[in-house]
């Protein structure tokens, strides 16, 4: 078995000396090193505030210096209720720079971290007291067991703390079995307890102990490997406070072994196997950390990657969107003017030829309309029932008679036999249509019928729903309002002319998108786009992407095409009109499905 032993009894008495420098301050101490036995009082007086957490224990003391009195890296003390803990372990950092209060710091010394990760496993489950006539072996044996039960326990309790109990694996119990105290049959058995015990603990994986459990079996063979095996799953399920259920486990070591070993032959370099064996295991649990690390910085980077990402379209979005209000109110403006893309007027450009009175046939248009967009919003109401032991509501026989036969069969009637229905109206989805007309020269044919469809759709909106909107910009290189987003109806048809050139309906949509408010649910939302098409490609693919945005948030976009030669932007329903005479019959169809469909 391993000579290293984590928990000390009987208890040892402290260094006197050591405490009196501890303390030897009087209130104005001398200047010292920083890698002095005094400078660690901060960082153990921090662990011990740490270990609250991790061993679920208040009254617990971590003394922290160079070099420890028990000679091992850190032991814990029950009598005393003392970690000791060996300050090299946190080499090359010095004390200034180690602050284990602060949450995360652990993550810059691991070793020293899984070190006091197993004392506090050790303070937490392992408070069974051997009684003073316990045979010295089989106490050793128990202790020996007790390794990987405390481990086990603690990580049910903590189950992230495993990868710092791997780690201290590799710091306190590796190193040991190259040293051990014990020879032949019992060192081979403690190296198996220490690496395979933790092994099916859960502590380490199977196959990163192989060659130890391999070298186990060849020297042990395979019965008793499996005897030992049996001893050490049993001991994981003893209760913190069973001694002796441990050491009957350790008496039952310790025959095993006395039985075995006469018939086994030990190789005479044993120790020399085993600590290449661990060496084997060491290395691999090392490579298997370092990939967990690895997957770990991965993930981690994959989601501040993500978070950066979601920052900066947040970012843009804002950017957008006070972009796009900066070009509404340039576009919308009370004088009526044309705007240029900087939102600047433009000095000339002006599509409006002037304005003119609706004809009968248009006010008859957007009557019909209006009945058509009222229709298409209607919403039948809601009806929610509800049962209850007593009125009001409607009685329901069969529901009393069950209520009257469960209460004379002596059990709590359950059945309710009052009915209430309550009907509530569904509100009205308002209209929301925004209009780009293309008026470069290639457009004339579209002038009249879209200044009449605006005029319609606008009258038709305002006769709806007090909440309805709609607008319609000219555009080419620069923007006019031909109607604003108010809830009147405008009084004139507002005429205009297509000899423009270029086209920016990228700022258009931005404009009647934030005019509107296109983008938000919760309304029959369209936006109606009059053009060819015959864009060059940085315009072409502006335009497409406010169309993709709005088409993402469930806004209708439908293009209407004049000549057969058009082309179609992507993401828009394409709807070619042979006659321009058609065009606001196509226009008010779609907005009346765009309201028929919102919910």
């Amino acid at each position: 078995m391993s000579a290293h032993n984590h928990v000390r009894r009987p208890a040892t008495a402290p260094d006197d000396d050591a405490d009196l420098a501890r303390w030897d301050d009087d209130g104005a101490p001398p200047a010292q090193p920083r890698s002095s036995p005094a400078a660690w009082l901060r960082v153990g007086a921090e662990l011990g505030d740490r270990l609250v957490a991790l061993s679920g224990r208040q009254d617990l003391l971590v003394t922290c210096r160079p070099g420890t009195r028990s000679g091992a890296p850190a032991a814990y003390f029950p009598g005393l209720a003392e970690i000791e803990f060996d300050a090299r372990l946190f080499a090359p950092l010095q004390p200034y720079e180690i602050h284990p209060r602060i949450v995360g710091d652990e993550e810059r010394y691991p070793a020293a971290w899984g070190v006091l990760v197993h004392e506090a496993a050790h303070a937490a489950h392992s408070v069974w007291e051997p009684p003073a006539e316990a045979e010295a072996r089989v106490v050793e044996a128990a202790l020996l067991l007790e390794e990987s039960r405390a481990e086990g326990a603690h990580l049910v309790r903590r189950p992230t703390d495993r990868k710092y109990l791997r780690t201290s694996a590799r710091t306190l119990v590796m190193p040991d079995i190259a040293t051990p105290s014990f020879r032949g049959i019992e060192q081979a058995a403690g190296a198996a307890a220490l690496i395979l015990g933790r092994r099916d603990a859960g502590i380490l994986d199977a196959g990163e102990t192989k060659a130890v459990a391999d070298l186990c079996q060849q020297v042990l063979g395979a019965d008793l490997l499996a005897t030992l095996t049996g001893i050490w799953t049993a001991a994981h399920q003893c209760s913190d406070h069973d001694a002796t259920t441990m050491l009957a486990h350790a008496r039952n070591w310790c025959d095993a072994l006395d039985t075995a070993a006469p018939a086994l032959p030990v190789p005479a370099d044993l120790t020399d196997l085993l600590s290449g064996a661990v060496g084997v295991v060491h290395d691999s649990m090392a490579a298997n950390d370092a990939a967990d690390l690895a997957a770990h910085v991965a993930a981690a980077n994959a989601v501040a990657a993500r978070s950066r990402a979601r920052a900066q379209d947040r970012a843009q979005q804002a950017g957008r969107r006070r972009q796009a209000a900066a070009v509404a109110k340039s576009v919308f403006n009370s004088r009526g003017t044309t705007v240029s893309p900087d939102g600047t007027p433009a000095p000339y450009g002006n599509p409006i030829t002037g304005t003119r009175k609706p004809t009968t046939a248009e006010q008859s248009a957007a009557a019909r309309l209006s009945r058509a967009l009222r229709a298409a919003a209607y919403r039948e109401r809601t009806e929610e029932r509800t049962t209850s032991p007593t009125p009001p509501g409607r009685l329901n026989m069969r529901a009393a008679l069950a209520r009257d036969a469960q209460r004379a069969a002596g059990s709590i009637p359950t059945a309710e036999p009052f009915t209430h229905t309550r009907r509530r109206n569904s509100t009205t989805p308002p209209l929301r249509v925004g209009i780009a007309v293309d008026v470069s020269a290639s457009m004339s044919a579209a002038c009249r019928p879209v200044a009449s469809a605006a005029w319609i759709v606008a009258r038709a909106a305002a006769l709806t729903d007090p909440d309805s909107r709609t607008a319609t910009i000219a555009y080419d290189m620069h923007l006019t309002a031909l109607t604003r987003p108010t809830h009147r109806a405008p009084d004139q048809v507002t005429q205009f002319k297509a000899n423009g050139g270029s086209h920016n309906l990228g700022d258009a949509i931005d404009a009647l998108d934030h005019g509107l408010d296109l983008g938000r649910p919760g309304a029959g939302r369209l936006l109606v786009i009059v053009t060819d098409a015959r864009y060059c490609s940085d315009e072409t693919a502006q335009a497409v992407t406010r169309i993709e945005r709005l088409t993402a948030a469930g806004c209708a976009v439908l293009q209407l095409t004049l000549t057969t030669q058009s082309l179609h932007l992507p993401g828009t329903t394409l709807l070619h009109l042979p006659r321009p005479s058609s065009a606001p019959a196509a226009i008010a169809q779609a907005a009346t499905e765009a309201i028929r469909k919102t919910r």
